[in-house]
């Protein structure tokens, strides 16, 4: 098979990444902008030894599982790529991925997965957007596998307060031009307080008519935005806005990782939380903690006499984590910043994290806080999967349960058979559709010796 070829082939399944699976002659054709079930006349675009890739050209018989396209720029916004199919057909696929990877890579026979948590109303669920702007004054999305800028005055995942605020900015670049040479733009929006952040990336930190930018923004939002940032600098309002959930209340910052679907993060966390099976007094550690919210739902069954210790990377996020234990009058959590697989083997005693003394000297660095063990460990890692090292660390401590969220089925796998090969067991995995209409899915999974 040459590059250039054309091709008829029905697709028989969909890659993670959003892609169409078909075969022709024995070989496997990955196809963009198609959905399992459609017979396509495709374009190869690139030929390997066992595989190729190919562009649709035209769908001859489309898909019994398509629905109808629930947003007008889905042929050229790269945000939706499952946009096309029904949500049970959505939820079915990312059900099976979650299946496939755990037997396929994770080792397990016969992966007991639970069927997949999905949404009421799949739309307006996400509580956070990053806006691209254009030569032309685009404020939107990148298309799909380009940098070019589509304007998007509409985006059915996002809050209409978030395009609100996105469309004041299209209208100040409209009237006062770029000068600023504004290059995209991060939203938050907390859905228990309404309050929205706005942080813009610009090529300078003088952005000329300032004033007029946030009346533009938070009238088109139909908000008072609290923060607006210019880079790192806060220029408006207060450094932080508040969310409440589950009885608790968060303060969140600039740069701290939130989860963006706060509808299934109920869901998600409360599943983890019921896995964990926590009892008073115990020892929980909460790793890639972020702002602290599993911790914090955890800390209300540990209580004064036990311990949930939370490790994270970004010191924003920790500061917040601490915040949000005070506000919340929970004194059993401690928080550290640093990486997860540096902090956790010094507070178990295994190895001593490294450091500098005053006379620049590499010395054994004294930890915050040591334990001897853990009962129970959360683990939410980025996209990455866990440090080895970190897994190492994990198993020496010793817990009963371990419960695993996760947002990528191969790396969750991954470190499920790492698990297993040092007498862990895996239980079940709880699917949480909470990026509903992508490609994304976050599980929750237990294991124990």
């Amino acid at each position: 098979m040459e590059k250039g070829t054309i091709i008829e082939l029905h697709i028989d399944d969909m890659s993670s990444d959003g892609n169409g699976i078909g075969r022709t002659d024995g070989q496997v054709v990955f196809v963009s902008g198609c959905v399992k079930g459609d017979t396509v006349r495709a374009r190869i675009a690139k030929a390997k030894k066992n595989y190729a890739l190919a562009d649709r050209l035209e769908i001859t018989e489309p898909s019994e599982l398509r629905g109808e396209d629930f947003c007008p720029y889905s042929g050229e916004c790269g945000g939706c790529p499952l946009g096309g199919l029904r949500y049970d057909a959505q939820l079915r696929i990312k059900e099976g991925w979650v299946r496939d990877k755990l037997s396929r890579l994770g080792g397990i026979r016969d992966p007991k997965v639970l069927p997949i948590i999905g949404m009421d109303s799949p739309f307006g669920y996400r509580n956070k957007a990053e806006f691209k702007v254009g030569p032309n004054g685009e404020v939107g999305f990148f298309a799909r596998k380009t940098h070019t800028v589509r304007d998007c005055p509409d985006c059915r995942i996002q809050r209409d307060e978030v395009m609100g605020a996105a469309d004041g900015l299209r209208s100040y670049l409209a009237d006062y031009g770029n000068r600023g040479k504004i290059s995209g733009m991060t939203v938050k929006m907390s859905f228990g307080t309404g309050e929205m952040m706005a942080v813009l990336d610009a090529g300078t930190e003088d952005v000329p008519h300032l004033e007029e930018l946030c009346e533009y923004m938070n009238e088109g939002s139909g908000y008072n935005l609290e923060s607006i940032f210019i880079n790192e600098e806060l220029v408006a309002g207060r450094s932080i806005i508040r969310d409440e959930a589950e009885g608790l209340k968060f303060e969140i910052s600039r740069d701290s990782f939130y989860q963006v679907n706060p509808v299934q993060t109920v869901k998600l966390y409360n599943k983890a939380v019921e896995y964990a099976d926590i009892k008073e007094g115990q020892t929980v550690l909460d790793l890639y903690c972020g702002v602290g919210t599993i911790g914090l739902l955890a800390a209300k069954t540990v209580g004064n006499d036990g311990l949930v210790l939370g490790i994270e990377t970004i010191k924003q996020a920790v500061l917040d984590a601490n915040r949000n234990s005070v506000i919340n009058g929970i004194v059993c959590t401690r928080y550290i910043q640093g990486k997860a697989e540096e902090e956790l083997p010094a507070v178990l005693g295994i190895r001593p994290k490294m450091g500098y003394d005053g006379e620049n000297r590499l010395v054994p660095k004294e930890p915050v806080i040591k334990i001897d063990h853990a009962d129970v460990v959360f683990l939410d890692p980025p996209r990455a999967g866990c440090d080895e090292k970190l897994l190492e660390a994990v198993v020496e401590a010793g817990p009963d349960r371990i419960v695993y969220v996760s947002c990528d089925p191969a790396t969750l796998a991954r470190d499920v058979k790492y698990l297993g090969e040092r007498g862990y067991l895996f239980r079940e995995a709880q699917p949480v559709d909470m990026f509903c209409h992508t490609v994304h899915v976050l599980m929750s999974r237990v294991e124990g010796k």
